[in-house]
């Protein structure tokens, strides 16, 4: 056999290599999209949770009745209502999906200049379904992040006064 009948399959060997190569790689592209999908979608979760959680803290200590909400992510950050300032969001989150802090403000039912909530601005479809909300999330934009209604605190003194001595 000589060696100019060999080239031929040699470059055929090539070719396949290489495409099977860039199969192989595409699908890994495509698995590491899904998983940095998957990232911000728990992000987004992550840190939504933490505004609303911040602003239930915030209606929790707020002096009047009924309580007032927040006008902007400042009285969040630094609440000086009381004595000693409370610091009831640690910091103002990045949303993962546009990687501003350009949260959409849901308008609170009793003062339109407060806010109850907030939401992505983004429109990018989400992987994970989200039936607890009304009608299901299937945008980044339709996860609403607001504060649970939390029951009354219990009064330690009447509590007291119910439970059997011993």
């Amino acid at each position: 056999m000589r060696i100019g009948d060999a080239r031929g399959f040699t470059y055929l060997g090539m070719l396949f290599f290489v495409a099977i190569t860039s199969a192989a790689l595409a699908a890994l592209g495509q698995h590491w999209s899904t998983a940095a999908q998957r990232e911000r979608e728990r992000e987004l979760e992550f840190r939504g949770g933490e505004i609303a959680r911040a602003i239930e803290s915030y209606l929790l200590v707020s002096p009047s009745q009924p309580p007032v909400y927040p006008h902007s992510f400042d009285e969040l950050l630094r609440d000086g209502r009381g004595i000693k300032p409370r610091h009831h969001l640690r910091r103002l989150y990045v949303d993962p999906f546009t990687g501003k802090p350009d949260w959409v403000l849901l308008a609170a039912p009793t003062d339109p200049r407060g806010f109850e909530g907030v939401r992505s601005r983004s429109e990018q479809a989400l992987l994970r379904q989200l039936g607890d909300t009304e009608g299901g999330a299937s945008r980044a934009s339709d996860w609403l992040f607001k504060p649970t209604p939390t029951q009354a605190k219990p009064d330690p003194a009447a509590s007291a006064a119910s439970s059997p001595g011993r």
